[in-house]
């Protein structure tokens, strides 16, 4: 079993800081498009790992907390199949 790191709130809020150059506390809990879309990306690059969300899944992260939960269940996944075993939730596929 690997060891990745989850990322947590503090570590979401960090990356969307970057997205637009200012504070983690003055990110808005509610997250666009954009700003999620950019963020998959940047969590991409950070683990190495692609979050499997298909349309109805991207549509369905709305806030911090819910990018987080899906964050989450990617490295879980990511984890899972690095060691052998399978996860629920969401999955994430690690990019070689």
């Amino acid at each position: 079993m690997t060891d990745l790191a989850r990322p947590d709130r503090a570590e979401v809020l960090e990356m969307l800081a970057a997205f637009g150059q200012r504070a983690a506390e003055d990110v808005p809990d509610e997250l666009g498009s954009l700003e999620l879309t950019w963020l998959i990306a940047e969590f991409e690059q950070r683990y190495g790992i692609e979050p499997d969300l298909d349309d109805e899944a991207f549509e369905a992260v709305r806030t911090v907390d819910d990018a987080v939960a899906v964050f989450r269940a990617a490295v879980l996944a990511a984890d899972g199949a690095a060691s052998g075993s399978t996860a629920g939730g969401v999955a994430g596929a690690a990019r070689p």
